[in-house]
């Protein structure tokens, strides 16, 4: 999806949008003139992405969505282009402002038509169906006029969200549009930004009808979108700094075969600005450390006494990049789970922790996709997904620590209710070692004294970001290319001096 710099911060529920836009109609906007204001938006916005257009197709459904539908209508018939309105709701049943709006599209000189299996669809679709009232699995006709929109192989206008996509979580409804270009009103919407909204959403456009901004400002939200204005920082280092003061971080990890998953973890702890790294893992793989990043101390452990011996040191652990679910990695993670500092957990130590294994740590960040998060959950991945919000509320709730729900639109969560939301990255991420590189990253920075719910939002973005400028060459992005990258744009963000 592609995302302008000028989205607003703040994300909302569908109840709370509607809430806000009845606010601005008390405050003496009238809801006709909020109507004509979102297809003015939608007008222009369709006119920038395709100025050589001359033909839409408007499919209306039969609420406030359609209103907005049959005025984009009235405004590109009255620019001397061909229109046609396909009425998949009953237009004679409209009511209010969308009652309003049809009228306006006759006296335009709109042809409205019933819709049919059979209807001509041309020129540029406007999907006008559904809007963010709906809740359940879209029903007939609008199923059936929402897969012949997705099946023509037309360039598509959402007006407000792609019809069938759940405005809260992000979610399917059955069957959804997809749609080229998405203008969205008064308020963002979380669900346009996590689950399959991005891959729905096309390019997103904002537009928030010229609203009262103190309203608007005032309005509950129910999450943040983390950009560059609103990250945590690292506070720059004193001119006498030493590493002492910059956190010893251990990992633990790299069962026999998966050596690269623990690596990768150090090395992109030590690239973030950890002080001390340390590695604790398999013999077999001390050799291959030291030539990779000799900065790195690291050590053959094949006991859990060993490594409590090596822990007493630690301030920060993280825990589970490539550390399997056998017997040394049942012992090592039982030796560490009781230590009183903070520790990320990501791959196998979720899976035993799912398995009930081990204890959660008192304190720290758990890393899951959306497989461990189901498996945390006692649930399905295809129910995860279906509601990411609330997963990654109730593993945050259920062990009292911060999370991080990784996937298209990543969302942290705290147990006290906050929600973040990462919309940066690239679907050149999608391969191996790239959560080892996140789970560091975090590590580094609460290693730096960052609290966890900070650095997890930090650590996110300065990782999706590294992915997407990284991913500008295209497919084989590998995660060993990460650390460097981020470390640029962590100095970009956070200066290391003054």
């Amino acid at each position: 999806m592609l995302l302008p710099a000028s989205l607003p911060l703040s994300l909302h529920s569908a109840e709370q949008v509607r809430a806000l836009d009845a606010q601005l109609i008390a405050a003496g906007t009238p809801g006709f003139e909020l109507m004509q204001r979102a297809a003015h938006a939608a007008w222009r916005a369709l006119r920038r992405r395709w100025p050589d257009a001359d033909e839409i197709t408007v499919l209306a459904g039969r609420g406030n969505n359609a209103g907005d539908g049959y005025l984009i209508a009235a405004l590109a018939r009255r620019a001397g282009w061909r229109v046609r309105v396909l009425a998949v709701g009953d237009a004679a049943a409209l009511n209010g402002d969308a009652a309003q709006a049809c009228a306006e599209a006759r006296r335009a000189g709109v042809d409205i038509l019933p819709w049919s299996e059979c209807a001509p669809l041309a020129g540029i679709l406007v999907d006008a169906l559904l809007g963010t009232g709906l809740a359940g699995a879209v029903r007939e006709p609008y199923g059936q006029a929402i897969r012949m929109l997705n099946q023509s192989g037309l360039p598509v206008l959402a007006v407000d969200i792609p019809s069938g996509l759940n405005a809260d979580s992000g979610a399917c409804l059955g069957v959804a549009v997809c749609a080229d270009l998405t203008v969205t009103f008064i308020a963002l919407k979380l669900g346009l930004l996590t689950g399959v909204g991005p891959e729905l959403c096309g390019e997103l456009k904002f537009d928030n009808l010229q609203g009262d901004a103190q309203l608007s400002a005032q309005a509950p939200s129910v999450a943040q979108r983390l950009d560059s204005a609103n990250l945590p920082r690292l506070s720059a280092r004193s001119p006498v700094a030493h590493k002492g003061q910059f956190g010893h971080l251990l990992v633990v990890g790299g069962d026999l075969g998966m050596g690269g998953a623990a690596l990768l973890c150090a090395d992109s702890a030590l690239r973030a600005g950890a002080g001390l790294v340390s590695l604790a893992t398999r013999s077999e793989h001390v050799a291959a450390s030291l030539v990779r990043r000799p900065e790195i101390m690291c050590a053959a452990i094949a006991s859990a006494n060993q490594l409590l011996a090596l822990s007493e040191r630690a301030d920060v652990c993280v825990v589970g990049p490539g550390l399997g679910q056998g017997a040394w990695s049942r012992s090592l993670l039982s030796a560490v789970c009781g230590l009183d500092v903070p520790q990320v957990w990501d791959a196998d130590a979720l899976n035993l922790l799912a398995a009930g294994q081990v204890t959660a740590p008192g304190q720290g960040v758990l890393t899951p996709h959306p497989g461990e998060a189901a498996r945390l959950l006692g649930s399905d991945t295809a129910s995860v997904q279906a509601d990411r919000p609330a997963a990654a509320r109730a593993l945050a709730q259920r062990f009292g620590l911060v999370v991080v729900l990784k996937g298209a639109g990543s969302l942290i969560a705290e147990p006290g209710g906050r929600l973040a939301l990462c919309d940066r990255g690239h679907p050149a991420m999608a391969g191996a070692g790239l959560g080892d590189v996140l789970a560091g990253l975090i590590g580094a920075l609460l290693a730096q004294g960052m609290a966890a719910y900070d650095a997890a939002c930090l650590a996110v973005w300065l990782h999706a970001r590294a992915g997407e400028v990284l991913a500008a060459q295209g497919r084989g992005l590998a995660a060993g290319d990460l650390p460097c990258t981020i470390r640029q744009l962590l100095e970009e963000l956070c200066p290391c001096v003054k």
